[in-house]
């Protein structure tokens, strides 16, 4: 990836577009700090990303999260939705254990259109569009400013498609975030 240059402000969606394989991905990865750029700059509310490492660096992630292509592989099958969900609160250590934690996370379920009784179930017992709505809650749990959207609906039927994309307008709106898709 090469050249590029892009400013997104508070509230806004960008979209990056491109053909198969020419760094759409990747672009959104060196955003995140997940893939570190060999040259440039990334700047989140003034803040040089590319400098930052360990404990600064983990600070900043709760203000940018990811909603992968594949909400089948992006879930940890082991894992119950409430354990997916309350991850970032337990690395980022918000929260009690216990109630809660699982008081929040019914909360996010709620707001993505799942009730708490999908607390309890595993990945492989939820449809491709409610796996996408719990990889959502889990970018939401955090309270970020900018979600990185890497295709989130293209694995899902075209009917999902839409119910997804119109989530996260509502969601957009109500929260105020800002996207990169």
């Amino acid at each position: 990836v090469e050249d590029v240059s892009f400013d997104v402000h508070p509230g806004e969606t960008l979209g990056l577009v491109g053909e198969s394989g020419c760094g759409k991905t990747t672009v959104g990865r060196c955003i995140l700090q997940l893939h570190r750029a060999t040259s440039g700059s990334i700047t989140l509310e003034g803040v040089e990303l590319t400098k930052l490492k360990g404990e600064r660096l983990r600070a900043m992630r709760r203000d940018m999260q990811i909603v992968f292509q594949d909400p089948y592989a992006s879930l940890n099958p082991r894992k119950t939705v409430e354990r997916i969900v309350a991850e970032p609160l337990t690395i980022h250590g918000i929260g009690k254990r216990g109630a809660e934690r699982k008081a929040r996370v019914r909360q996010l379920l709620d707001v993505v259109g799942l009730g708490a009784q999908f607390s309890r179930r595993y990945p492989r017992e939820l449809s491709g569009g409610q796996r996408q709505r719990v990889g959502l809650a889990r970018s939401l749990a955090l309270n970020p400013k900018l979600i990185i959207c890497d295709e989130p609906v293209s694995a899902l039927d075209v009917s999902i498609q839409a119910q997804i994309l119109n989530l996260l307008e509502e969601l957009q709106e109500e929260f105020g975030l800002t996207y990169i898709f």
